[in-house]
């Protein structure tokens, strides 16, 4: 699919195929600004919008860069050292697709040498286009880039802001020690997200006492997990870890209530946090529910104001309250580099590198490509919202340490 300049004729187009997927309502952007003292900002990425990766790319990124640029022009423009100059996006399908994903940012950087990109959806893409940045001089600030591997590259203009796995799964073993589990199993996805995670929290469990009674791999498109749950139900542990996409930890979910597995403590990776996931398993079914998430509209005033508007502007669609809060934590950084020295990329990779950032997550400050001001976190469905529970400094309510029976 060729790269698309985000005009509204483009957008619905795009729209009518990604609602199908999603459910969402039609997103109507207007990502020009009125006439300013600038030529357009171009800003290019590549997204999925179909494929396997479709579910948390229109959730946590695609549509805060639409919401972000959007609110931008009708400010007036994107401030450039002091003069405000249009947004123009500039995007393409990746297809949930490595080698598509390569050859579009490479077509963006090279030929078309837009100003700026975005990084595209998951560890497994930012891992492929990273290098690729570095090599053009890129800044890339990455919300859904969960891998250590990325991290230990050292590349000077990767910025990951999510806390990588030693860190998230460090805070989950953490929790269910706190709360008295003694046994746990895990199934985690066959591929760099999932086996990073599943190495970190095995290496977090090694610290404590919990048994560790089942590991299960499996792969990307799975359509059955009953078995393997079937397997872990028969061994009564008291907490079940599924390293997870969005698909993946609905299905796990389902199929769970449908066999009556109910642990006291149920973690689902990436896709807990998303509205879909209440929607689909509801409200009361969700309740206790874990997973990864960092934030929601309590977590600060700017948190709330980025959700009414994201909820409002996509007609009650939520940001989830996991990657989505760090996208939009990314654009804010982006937009105050350009802000205090243009869009000279080099000077921008400086100023993210050696600034403490504030943000509607809290301070991000980066060590090397590492966000380590923000702490690893669990959330979990408590009535309705998906809450920060642990730890104590950053919860927005208490841990249920005993999840309820399914409904």
């Amino acid at each position: 699919m060729p790269a698309d300049r985000l005009t509204l004729p483009t957008r619905r187009r795009w729209m009518q195929g990604t609602a199908a997927v999603l459910g969402s309502a039609a997103f109507a952007p207007a990502l020009r600004a009125q006439p300013t003292s600038g030529g357009p900002v171009r800003i290019g990425y590549a997204m999925s919008r179909t494929g396997p990766w479709t579910p948390g790319a229109q959730v946590s990124q695609e549509p805060n860069y639409l919401l972000w640029a959007e609110q931008v022009n009708a400010a007036g423009g994107l401030d450039v050292k002091g003069v405000k100059r249009p947004v123009e996006l500039v995007s393409s399908d990746d297809r949930s697709d490595i080698e598509t994903c390569v050859r579009s940012y490479q077509k963006l950087m090279g030929s078309d040498k837009v100003d700026l990109i975005l990084p595209p959806w998951g560890s497994n893409a930012n891992f492929a286009i990273a290098p690729l940045a570095q090599r053009f001089g890129y800044p890339m600030l990455a919300p859904t880039a969960l891998s250590r591997k990325l991290i230990d590259m050292n590349l000077s203009f990767f910025f990951s802001l999510l806390q990588q796995p030693d860190r998230m799964m460090g805070a989950l073993v953490d929790m269910l020690a706190a709360n008295g589990a003694k046994s746990v199993a895990i199934v985690y996805m066959d591929d760099l997200f999932g086996l990073e995670n599943f190495a970190a929290l095995n290496n977090a469990l090694k610290k404590t006492s919990i048994q560790v009674v089942e590991r299960k791999s499996y792969p990307l498109g799975v359509k059955d997990l009953s078995p393997v749950l079937r397997g872990i139900k028969d061994q009564n542990p008291d907490a079940f870890i599924g390293i997870t996409y969005p698909p993946d930890t609905i299905l796990a979910s389902k199929q769970a209530k449908e066999i009556g597995f109910n642990p006291k403590f149920f973690y689902a990776s990436v896709g807990t946090a998303f509205q879909l996931y209440r929607n689909v398993i509801t409200a009361p079914g969700a309740e206790g529910v874990l997973g990864m998430g960092s934030w929601n509209a309590k977590t600060s005033p700017g948190a709330k104001a980025y959700f009414d508007a994201h909820t409002k502007r996509f007609e009650g669609k939520e940001p989830d309250r996991w990657a989505s809060g760090h996208c939009w934590a990314g654009l804010e950084i982006l937009q105050a580099a350009v802000a205090k020295v243009g869009l000279d990329r080099k000077a921008i990779r400086e100023y993210v590198a050696g600034t403490t950032h504030k943000t509607i997550i809290g301070d991000v400050r980066f060590t090397g490509s590492e966000n380590t001001a923000t702490p690893g976190t669990v959330g979990q469905w408590q009535n309705g919202e998906f809450e920060v529970v642990w730890p104590a400094s950053v919860a927005t309510a208490k841990l249920n340490p005993a999840k309820p029976a399914w409904k």
